[in-house]
């Protein structure tokens, strides 16, 4: 096998047709529509050369220096300067980048310090928080009594003296900071000052809004919070993956939780594209980057208030937005699938204090991370705004669907995203 077949799509052609074939399929939706989810981004070449490379053959449990595996020299290289590039970002006191999600990552910092029936408290997934934060269904709802705190009905806003209110009253073990729809600020510093009240840790799950910490445009909850999960794709544009950060006393109890509590080897080439990663959000073009996602989302957010639209909160602070789509008489599953046939891709989302159950919900979420690594500007969000708005009005259009399908394509060939594959 020649160097140059490792990971391209060559031998897939000859081997496989049919995953061939939907892979080529992906790859033309990605490049000719508008893609808006506000937890997705384009990983660059360099991230998919990594997390397609031949470490994947390599399994290597345990940490750097400390494997069960013989043969681990190389693959330790990678750990490290993944870990290394991590701590640098972020400033943590320790970091395991082993997590092979997000979920994971979240699930490693409770079971490094919580007891199942231990309290947390989180924010209300149906008001933009996200399973793992206590949700029922979710392992974290199931394991741990859960409460939660959420948004004040006029501001749309959290509530800081309620989230005071309600600790007081439920005395969690861990306060749960973070969201997946949230599109304000967190106030770290008034979180851990609500955590230390009650005797509670801190953990913030920064998965959305890891990109923006990183290029210094968020504040950084690694100086409050005990432990701090993320995912390293999102805002952050690496592999699909997990990572959790904490502070040195809890280092072993956490390093313990991943492995072997959760996890046995770790995804190795996965590791080493989480390394390139943060190799490339070290670099000044990935700031320059990240001010253009929130200068998007801003633009976007102030288009759609220009036209009627009720954006959640006022507007945002961050790469995403919710809108609630009452007020235009469209439902969010009906607004999802009307945009998709359109060229534009969302997902509906339920919106604080909604009255519709969640597989309708009464809004989309929109976010700019792919929009701005395309190299899509203000003026751009401008012209998706005109083009959104035109389905909305008039969502069981067929004919503009297919107008806007054309239009949207259009646009995304202006701003062309071609990954390096072979034909």
């Amino acid at each position: 096998m020649s160097s140059q077949a490792v990971g391209s799509l060559k031998a897939l052609k000859a081997a496989d047709p049919a995953v061939y074939a939907a892979i080529r399929k992906e790859e033309k939706r990605q490049r000719d529509k508008l893609l808006l989810i506000a937890s997705e981004n384009f990983a660059s070449p360099a991230v998919l050369a990594a997390q397609g490379c031949l470490m994947t053959n390599k399994y290597a449990e345990g940490y750097p220096a400390r494997r069960y595996y013989g043969g681990c020299q190389h693959v330790d290289t990678v750990e490290t300067l993944a870990i290394e590039r991590a701590t640098q970002l972020f400033g943590a006191e320790h970091v395991n980048v082993q997590p092979h999600s997000g979920s994971q990552a979240n699930m490693a910092a409770y079971f490094s310090v919580l007891k199942p029936g231990d309290v947390i408290l989180g924010m209300d997934l149906a008001q933009g928080g996200h399973l793992t934060h206590g949700s029922k269904v979710s392992f974290s709802g199931q394991l741990f009594q859960s409460f939660f705190y959420g948004v004040d009905r006029q501001t749309e806003q959290i509530d800081y003296d309620a989230v005071q209110r309600i600790a007081e009253q439920c005395r969690p073990k861990m306060l749960v900071v973070g969201a997946s729809a949230y599109a304000r600020t967190l106030d770290f510093p008034r979180f851990q000052a609500i955590a230390k009240s009650v005797g509670a840790y801190m953990m913030v799950d920064m998965a959305h809004i890891a990109g923006l910490v990183a290029a210094g445009l968020h504040p950084n909850p690694v100086p409050y919070a005990d432990f701090v999960t993320t995912t390293t794709h999102k805002t952050l544009r690496g592999p699909r993956g997990g990572v959790v950060m904490c502070k040195a006393e809890h280092a072993k109890a956490v390093d313990k939780a991943v492995f072997p509590g959760l996890q046995g080897g770790p995804l190795m080439h996965v590791i080493a594209a989480k390394a390139v990663a943060f190799g490339e959000a070290l670099a000044p073009s990935f700031k320059a980057y990240q001010r253009q996602v929130q200068a998007n989302a801003r633009a976007l957010a102030s288009a759609l208030l220009a036209r009627g639209y009720q954006v959640v909160s006022g507007g945002t602070d961050t790469h995403l937005m919710l809108i609630n789509l009452n007020n235009k008489n469209v439902t969010g599953k009906e607004a999802e699938v009307a945009l998709d046939a359109a060229g534009i891709i969302v997902n509906k989302n339920a919106v604080p204090y909604d009255e519709k159950p969640p597989a309708i919900a009464s809004g989309i979420r929109v976010g700019t991370p792919i929009v701005a690594t395309r190299g899509m500007r203000e003026a751009e969000m401008a012209e998706i705004v005109s083009l959104i708005d035109q389905i909305i009005q008039r969502h069981r259009d067929k004919p503009l669907q297919r107008e806007i399908r054309k239009q949207a394509k259009a646009l995304c060939n202006r701003f062309p995203f071609f990954y390096p594959y072979e034909s």
